[in-house]
């Protein structure tokens, strides 16, 4: 029962996220007087609809996206509430809205989490193992982790992500102490290896203070939280970019509900499990949207930048046809990204 209902929780999740970052095109469109022909959630056939005054209400069969039509498209329209007859300034509101909505999602989430969790976890260290070997180097207690190997520490997730992609156990601290901040280097850490993939791991030898939720806090450990994320996708694009992974090891829906499954299955439903992982997945929305691929957010609002640039619109016909591939391209990956997410089902 427990597997039935993280997965769908995780659907309505998903659901969420597609109906937030539509809402956020809706309304802004609606505020900036751009007409709105129809308001979708999922894509494929229809299976519900409703007609407005002015918008067509739907709910189509596969909750993987969702569209705000605005008829973009229309060169020719004579109706002064059309999309392409508003100042680009208004369009490139309503195009960034929908990222801006994943991403306050992403905050609210995480002030949820903090709540659920009874409070956040800070970068004070103020327990060592009996066994620990850090101290030796130069780490105390009460220091406040504020870089690690030159990376900007914002909460306990950012020192777990530093500290779980370290391989050698050396590791460079700079930590706030006494008032200031003191470059702590060299810091060593006992290693361990994985017999079976040769993968070698620091281990943890120190625990940070966990603090109860205050009228004071609850919202800093949101935002922090809210901010690990949005740098863990930049960071995992630039690591794609890089070639340190492929296509192989991307995940969409299925591979994400699948996870949660997974993980249910083993330590049962863990609501704050559910929150983080979706607070990771609307932070992912959000700032994938805004690429500057064509057919997706960011690549409209470069194309309204040029226009914004050149002062003329580019022909319908053109900016049509650069989304259409776009759209085409997108739709192979995420065709091929599914299929290996329904293989890892079935081969483990």
């Amino acid at each position: 029962m427990s597997t039935f209902l993280s997965i769908l929780v995780a659907i309505l999740f998903f659901c969420l996220i597609i109906i937030v970052h539509e809402f956020g095109h809706f309304i802004v469109a609606k505020l900036c007087g751009i007409r709105v022909d129809e308001f979708s959630i999922g894509m494929g056939p229809q299976i519900f609809h409703k007609q407005g005054k002015e918008t067509l209400y739907s709910v189509r069969l596969l909750p993987i996206g969702g569209y705000c039509s605005m008829g973009e498209d229309e060169e020719r329209s004579d109706d002064p509430d059309s999309f392409r007859k508003k100042p680009v300034w208004k369009r490139m509101l309503v195009i960034v809205a929908g990222a801006f909505m994943n991403l306050l999602l992403g905050f609210v989430l995480s002030v949820v989490l903090v709540f659920v969790d009874g409070g956040g976890v800070s970068t004070k260290i103020v327990y060592f193992a009996d066994d620990a070997v850090s101290p030796e180097y130069g780490l105390q207690l009460e220091d406040k982790i504020v870089k690690i190997n030159g990376t900007r520490i914002f909460s306990v997730k950012d020192i777990t992500y530093q500290l779980s992609n370290d391989e050698d156990g050396i590791v460079d601290f700079v930590v706030e102490r006494g008032g200031e901040k003191v470059s702590v280097n060299g810091v060593r850490f006992k290693t361990e290896t994985d017999p079976e993939t040769g993968k070698t791991t620091l281990v943890y030898d120190f625990k940070v203070l966990k603090e109860k939720a205050t009228i004071t806090n609850f919202l800093p450990y949101a935002f922090k939280n809210t901010l690990y994320y949005a740098r863990i996708v930049l960071m995992s694009l630039a690591d794609i970019i890089r070639g340190k992974y492929g296509i192989n090891d991307l995940s969409g829906p299925v591979g994400i509900v699948t996870t949660i499954s997974d993980i249910t299955e083993e330590t049962g439903f863990d609501i704050s499990f559910i929150l983080d992982i979706a607070t990771l997945v609307t932070v992912n929305v959000g700032i994938f949207n805004l690429l500057p691929i064509p057919a997706l957010d960011g690549g409209r609002f470069v194309l309204l930048l040029v226009e914004a640039v050149r002062r003329k619109q580019m022909k319908a016909e053109t900016e049509g046809m650069i989304h259409f591939v776009g759209f085409a391209l997108l739709m192979v990956l995420m065709v091929v990204v599914t299929f290996n997410d329904v293989k890892n089902i079935f081969v483990k």
